[in-house]
């Protein structure tokens, strides 16, 4: 095992903030009696990429000097990465890990003996399902012949890979640093590394048409792939798309024109017999994320790493936590044992909001006994947020289960808005 060096430059221990608190503030009375915890998932958050994309808004930032990482940043993060998670294991102590998600940035920009180290760092410091599944998002313009294997050898179960287009034209409008060639090339690799892999690709782009984007589903399926991905382009706030928005002859599709996108995408991959499992994510049987999975059945995830988010249950409460964002501050202070710099309860009135907002994700729903278990709350709190959903034939109930109906599904922020 590495041992853990602080190195600290700019800040010393009595000028940071003391938001690190005991076990016991956490574990003492409060208004939830929750029966059991729910299932517990590591995220880990590597910053870097090769270049900003305009449409981004995560926590990611450009390599500066030569396109890649230097040994001794990737040795320095991976140490913080440790600290913070010795410093967490208070909070989690007895609790098995069912799935490890590496994301980014672009974390196959770390080299895959630093992922081997970072896992087995991991592996001697918490118990792991035996069948944990281990993700590790990749983008084809930072891998060659072989690496993909070397990230499989090092533990990684199941790649996620960010092709957003197979359209040339397309992906130089997205910022995106490959092109279709290194693209096609990235999954076919995957392909034969991994018994399981997940391809990303966007749609609503600048320019795009259905026939286009009709073109970019069917090379995508010619890979076969298990788990497909994909995410409408939307303009966020504090990106570079949101002050330079696309313009004609390259301007976003009409909101119809993207609506009829959805409908003829999923079409094509329900025919390949990928099922829509999730309003983003298409899988064949056995090959769901299990990851993305446990985030909308409100499990429990502890996140490490720089700008990284936990939600952890406790007997009596539901806590939030934010690591510091800057990756060179979170180096610091998680060193230290103090990477955390929010930590907060969540509401009592929120809950219910806040588990909606993600089982409404999920085509096939909730039971409400899992509501019950997950928040510590009776059914009734749904109402009447409930009650209006079904009355809007936005909504199906059943004594087993309550998912979204077809319309529910198509439209829903309105249906989760319902239970603001």
């Amino acid at each position: 095992m590495n041992k853990i060096i602080p190195v600290v430059q700019a800040v010393s221990e009595a000028e940071l903030p003391k938001v690190v608190k005991d076990i016991t503030h956490y574990i003492r009375p409060g208004l939830l009696q929750l029966a059991a915890l729910p299932p517990l998932s590591l995220y880990i958050h590597l910053p870097w990429c090769l270049k900003k994309c305009p449409y981004c808004d995560f926590n990611s930032h450009e390599i500066q000097a030569g396109g890649a990482l230097s040994p001794d940043l990737e040795n320095r993060y991976i140490n913080a990465v440790v600290a913070d998670l010795d410093a967490s294991l208070p909070l989690i102590w007895g609790r098995p890990v069912h799935s490890i998600f590496i994301g980014g940035g672009t974390p196959s920009l770390f080299s895959p003996a630093s992922i081997d180290r970072l896992l087995g760092d991991i592996r001697a410091r918490v118990k792991l399902d035996p069948d944990c599944e281990i993700t590790l998002e990749a983008n084809p313009g930072t891998f060659e012949k072989d690496r993909f294997k070397a990230f499989r050898a090092a533990g990684v179960t199941r790649l996620s890979i960010g092709v957003q287009s197979f359209n040339d034209a397309h992906l130089k409008a997205l910022g995106r640093v490959h092109n279709s060639a290194q693209a096609f090339a990235a999954v076919e690799e995957a392909a034969q590394s991994f018994d399981t892999f997940n391809l990303d690709l966007m749609y609503a782009l600048p320019g795009q048409t259905i026939a286009e984007l009709e073109r970019d589903v069917q090379t995508a399926l010619s890979l076969a792939p298990p788990h497909i991905s994909i995410y409408h382009l939307t303009i966020e706030p504090n990106t570079y798309f949101a002050k330079f928005p696309p313009a004609a002859p390259n301007a976003l599709p009409e909101e119809d024109t993207a609506y009829a996108m959805l409908d003829k995408l999923t079409e094509l991959l329900g025919n390949a017999g990928l099922e829509r499992y999730e309003v983003s994510a298409y899988a064949k049987s056995g090959h769901r994320c299990w990851h993305n999975l446990n985030y909308w059945q409100f499990g429990d995830y502890l996140g490490l790493g720089a700008g990284a988010h936990s939600k952890l249950s406790f007997a009596h409460r539901i806590v939030r936590q934010v690591r510091y964002r800057e990756p060179k501050l979170y180096m610091q202070n998680a060193l230290m044992g103090n990477a955390i710099t929010q930590d907060d309860d969540i509401k009592h009135k929120e809950l219910a909001f806040e588990f909606m907002l993600n089982a409404l994700r999920l085509k096939e729903g909730f039971d409400p006994i899992t509501f019950f278990e997950r928040t510590g709350l009776a059914l009734s709190a749904l109402q009447p947020g409930l009650q209006q959903a079904i009355d809007k034939n936005l909504l199906f109930q059943t004594p087993k289960s309550i998912k979204p109906t077809e319309r529910g599904f198509d439209f829903l922020s309105d249906l989760q808005e319902l239970f603001l």
